[in-house]
């Protein structure tokens, strides 16, 4: 008890002093900045293309110094932390035991209050909570998300986690696209593509491949390759690859040795190596999320506490295995050169599972594409010295399988073979190492799909009611809830009414499904029309010998008030029924409803139009400082008008706007003393007062009701 009281009191004051010095300082500056770029392009008067091209250009570049930076912090902390002048793996050899266990403790002891107070999205890999911010925050992600997810990273791979530095790099580059086209104003769907900017830039930094970056945004983060804003997306991968070639010279991430391909023979082995890459990839995907859960459900202690669990595990692990800590990129040289030895290979595949999910499952803060790219490289050293060893004359070096393999297992992990090909390909530059990567990368995808429906990423989502199957469509029902669209004028049918009464009622009523009600209007069945049709030629000599009672078909689903439209769609689409009957609660019977599956439709509609509208306008509003009324479509306006006297001192949420009077509110404009204050698309608890100003979208005649209210 005491220590959630200091929790929440330590929350408290920690969000308190944030929230004054980010209002006062941050915003007042952003903002100032903010209308000084939108004025700069409204001057220049730049076509929407031309604009956000110039604006991907600025994305590119600013992703391309972070990504810069933050291998520079890595460096910087990880000879704090292993000082030598050797490589960061000798200099850990090379390290005392006992500070090979201390430093990574020491780190996780930094880097868990630093993501707890300060941004929680910056805790695990980063690319889901940047899908997430796409899926449903309109891509939106805090400006503070990057310097943290910095830091944080920074000081997890320096002082030894088992993580990589792609996916923070990602993470950070989402962010700052996020933030620069919050700063120009753009609307939801192009912010999505500045987003996916943002990721192409950092993939292409971080491995000098701007082809992959552009092609990771959109297999991954986007989901979509019919995007049409492709063009800003290679830009910026273009960009941050040029200022990654002007710091860190025209070179790819490793080292790598020209491929090798023996004979048409060797095929056969790829795809083995195919399918051994597709089970590895399942078992790191279920490791590192069962540890996941480990943490979160059995560990009970503050989760700021547990990287120190971690940083100890991880460097126990150390003891017998160095190469597990830090990113690896120095034991993946080794394996693409052939030196290495083919059991200590095979064993770096699972220690390394373990270690990556033990570090990512405590709460530490880094990525998972350079653990794939690592066990990638290990299983396919051990498999080709296998493969070299009983097959000399038809088989390529060891190094060549290992490359080959490192496409496999980020194919197998990312469900993304596109990415995965595409990133060794501008490793090696060398066409013939096409086909043995397409085979591999494809039949490993195809086993770890068969294995697991998720990636590793859609599976963080998933874990969190988040459905990338189904898109946009998925999320949306699950926001628009049953009492929101279920119709109270239905027709039930009596359990006493006879047939000829059953059928008149199913032939002049509303739909085609009709719940059957006892004495207390309690239901204990349905009847349909299509129950009817059989019996309809009969109807005169069943009139006297049926009632409804005997008609009703008892296997029937309800829905309660709080339910929500994905569920009623499920059972609709199990049952295939047009309707299903709304009942008062859970543990309720009494029907007051019917929920129809064109009504459903036809709130998705809205509700898909109204976030369109929502997320276009939303971003103009703080520009139309003169106009009261606009006209966006037809039926439709954005007006300005004064709150009526009857909502003053009470919430949006209580007064229940949208509900009750069809409009959304988008902003308020407040007159206070120190000027004109703009809130955006304002928390439902917002409480009116006399002094502010409500912009409005919706129909005309809606808006026209709401300016008449007293």
């Amino acid at each position: 008890m005491f220590r959630l009281k200091f929790n929440s009191i330590l929350n408290s004051y920690i969000e308190k002093i944030t929230e004054l010095r980010l209002n006062i300082s941050f915003k007042n500056k952003y903002y100032s900045l903010s209308r000084t770029a939108n004025a700069l392009l409204d001057k220049a008067h730049l076509t929407e293309n031309t604009a956000m091209i110039i604006i991907a250009i600025i994305i590119g570049v600013i992703a391309g110094y972070a990504a810069v930076g933050i291998r520079f912090l890595i460096e910087e902390f990880s000879h704090l932390s292993y000082p030598g002048n050797g490589t960061v793996l000798e200099n850990i050899t090379n390290t005392p035991w006992y500070f090979v266990i201390l430093v990574p403790t020491i780190g996780g002891l930094i880097v868990g209050p630093l993501i707890y107070f300060f941004a929680p999205e910056a805790k695990g890999h980063g690319v889901p909570e940047v899908m997430q911010a796409i899926l449903l925050k309109g891509g939106k992600i805090r400006p503070r998300v990057a310097a943290v997810k910095a830091l944080a990273s920074a000081i997890t791979i320096g002082t030894g986690g088992s993580v990589g530095r792609e996916g923070p790099i990602i993470q950070i580059g989402s962010s700052i696209g996020s933030t620069v086209g919050q700063l120009f104003k753009v609307p939801q769907r192009k912010l999505k593509t500045l987003v996916a900017c943002g990721a192409a830039a950092g993939i292409a930094a971080a491995f000098n491949a701007p082809i992959a970056g552009a092609l990771f945004a959109v297999e991954i983060i986007l989901m979509d390759f019919a995007v049409a804003q492709f063009s800003p997306i290679v830009i910026s991968a273009v960009m941050a690859t040029v200022i990654s070639h002007s710091y860190e010279g025209n070179f790819a991430a490793f080292s790598v040795p020209a491929y090798e391909y023996a004979s048409p023979y060797e095929l056969g082995f790829y795809f083995i190596l195919g399918v051994a890459s597709g089970v590895v990839s399942y078992l790191f995907i279920k490791v590192l999320y069962y540890s996941e859960d480990f943490f979160d459900e059995k560990v009970k202690i503050p989760d700021y506490i547990k990287p120190v669990i971690g940083g100890i595990g991880i460097g126990i692990m150390a003891l017998f295995s160095p190469q597990v800590m830090g990113v690896g990129y120095d034991s993946i040289n080794s394996a693409l050169h052939g030196n290495m030895i083919w059991y200590v290979a095979l064993g770096l595949v699972f220690l390394k599972i373990f270690a990556t999910s033990f570090t990512l499952g405590s709460g530490g803060s880094c990525g998972i594409f350079a653990p794939s790219l690592f066990m990638g490289a290990m299983l396919g050293f051990f498999f080709g010295d296998l493969a070299h060893h009983f097959f000399p004359a038809i088989t390529a070096n060891p190094g060549a399988y290992a490359l080959v393999a490192m496409g496999g297992l980020v194919a197998g992990t990312t469900r993304a073979p596109i990415t995965a090909i595409i990133i060794v390909f501008e490793l090696t530059y060398d066409y013939e190492i096409i086909l043995p990567l397409m085979i591999t990368s494809i039949v490993s995808l195809i086993v770890s799909s068969s294995l697991t429906r998720e990636s590793i990423y859609t599976l963080k989502l998933l874990l969190r009611g988040i459905s990338i199957k189904e898109g946009t469509e998925t999320n949306v029902m699950e926001s628009i809830q049953v009492k929101d669209v279920f119709d109270e004028n239905f027709t039930p049918i009596k359990i006493t009414d006879n047939f000829g009464k059953v059928v008149n009622t199913v032939l002049s009523g509303k739909g085609v499904e009709f719940p059957v009600v006892n004495k207390k209007e309690n239901i204990i069945g349905m009847i349909s029309m299509n129950d009817l049709k059989e019996l309809l030629f009969e109807k005169d000599s069943l009139n006297s010998l049926l009632i409804a009672g005997d008609l009703a078909n008892t296997d029937f689903k309800v829905l309660t008030l709080d339910d929500n439209c994905k569920k009623a769609l499920e059972i609709m689409r199990l049952y295939n029924f047009e309707g299903i009957p709304v009942v008062e609660a859970f543990n309720s019977k009494k029907v007051i409803g019917m929920l129809w599956r064109n009504d459903i439709q036809d709130a998705y509609q809205k509700e898909i139009n109204r976030i369109e509208l929502t997320n276009n306008l939303a971003s103009s509003i703080s520009m139309k400082e003169d106009a009261t009324n606009i006209h966006f479509m037809e039926g439709y306006s954005l007006a300005e008008i004064k709150v009526p006297n009857s909502f003053i001192g009470k919430s949006i949420k209580e007064i229940n706007i949208r509900a009750k009077y069809g409009v959304d509110v988008l902003s308020i404009k407040s007159n206070r003393k120190n000027g004109l204050n703009i809130n955006a698309i304002p928390n439902p608890d917002y409480v009116f007062n006399k002094i502010d100003t409500l912009v409005v979208a919706g129909e005309i005649k809606k808006i026209n009701r709401l300016k008449t209210l007293d």
